[in-house]
């Protein structure tokens, strides 16, 4: 997968592409992640990229021409699945996203920054805008690095234990059971019996009765026409 990243401060994104599973995933070539500076690619002499709004609004507004010629570039080079904006108007970025994000081959990311992109943009380029919680964050990028590492880390060969991705919260629309690890007693706090037990039937079965009531208790909206209250 080629994930191609447009952005004002590619120096932001240097914390995820060179540690934990993103920099796993390029170092075995399974994900190629490529940042792009867009004032790179702008014709102003003094390598402007945003003006004034018109309407006299508050604010500054990214220009469509360092975009435009920027993502004319990268299509002019192959096929794009989907070219992404991240912004608070998109749909929430959900597991089930990420899933079917993680089978493309080629996509596009562009954080918009100051009080957003030239609306053109988006009516001639974008396929998808994508929020990642109802907030408002100084720039795309961390949205954008949170689409990536999510999308990433279930392309297979990333990670060695493809079971532990599938069985994240969420996948099911369930938040994960509780997970315990070595000493199984830690000053009278005991890891549950069946858990030690070796019966893997008990075993799912107890996972999913604690995932149940854990999202009942927690996110009760994620049970919502999925499963019984």
């Amino acid at each position: 997968m080629r994930i191609d990243i447009l952005t004002l401060f590619p120096e932001l994104f240097l914390g995820i592409t060179e540690n934990s599973i993103v920099k796993r995933a390029i170092d075995k070539n399974i994900a190629n992640i490529q940042v792009h500076n867009i004032r790179d690619y702008t014709t102003n002499k003094h390598n402007k990229v945003d003006d004034s709004p018109y309407g006299g609004t508050a604010g500054m507004v990214m220009q469509i021409q360092p975009i435009a010629d920027l993502i004319e570039k990268l299509k002019a080079e192959r096929n794009y699945d989907e070219i992404i904006y991240t912004s608070p108007d998109g749909d929430v970025f959900k597991q089930s996203t990420a899933n079917a994000m993680s089978l493309y081959d080629n996509i596009i990311i562009l954080c918009g920054h100051y009080k957003g992109i030239d609306q053109r943009i988006r009516d001639i380029y974008i396929t998808k805008e994508i929020s990642i919680g109802d907030y408002v964050l100084t720039g795309g990028e961390l949205a954008a690095a949170v689409i990536t590492d999510s999308i990433v880390r279930l392309i297979p060969g990333v990670i060695s234990d493809i079971e532990s991705a599938l069985s994240d919260s969420f996948q099911d629309n369930l938040l994960a059971p509780p997970v315990y690890t070595r000493p199984a007693d830690y000053k009278g706090f005991k890891v549950p019996d069946v858990l030690r037990s070796g019966n893997h039937k008990e075993i799912a079965k107890w996972e999913m009765e604690q995932a149940l009531k854990k999202t009942k208790k927690l996110r009760p909206d994620l049970l919502k026409n999925n499963y019984d209250k």
